[in-house]
């Protein structure tokens, strides 16, 4: 499983990378523009993500434009469900309306921070990422 995370917390990068680190190749970004950079180059040399955690909040472009980017990028390419990406967003946001629009832009899941790692697991394992 390739995976990209992207949040500009340390803690919350280590945190995600710790528990995925066992199931594959991991790659991490600190905001949205440089997830879309990540994005395009794995396109780009035929090996894009499989998985792709995505904080909201973050500087320069939030969660919520880079995921519009990011299926924007993937609906060129041709990688259309079930082969696109899974896109877990993660907030601090337990919102309604904030979740909603993510799911508009076509996320898989949301998790709630701090994350809790069943509740990640159990998301692999729903999208046959994870045995």
């Amino acid at each position: 499983m390739k995976t990209l995370i992207v949040d500009d917390e340390f803690t919350s990068r280590l945190l995600i990378q710790q528990i995925l680190q066992e199931f594959g190749e991991i790659h991490i970004a600190v905001n949205g523009h440089e997830a879309v950079e990540a994005v395009t180059l794995a396109i780009d040399n035929g090996a894009p993500y499989d998985l792709i955690y995505l904080d909201i909040v973050m500087p320069v472009m939030n969660g919520g434009e880079a995921l519009k980017q990011i299926r924007q990028l993937e609906s060129a390419a041709g990688l259309i469900p079930p082969h696109s990406a899974r896109i877990i967003i993660g907030t601090g946001l337990s919102d309604g309306k904030t979740i909603m629009a993510a799911f508009r832009e076509q996320c898989d899941a949301y998790l709630v921070k701090p994350i809790e790692r069943a509740k990640l697991l159990k998301y692999l394992h729903d999208f046959n990422l994870i045995d």
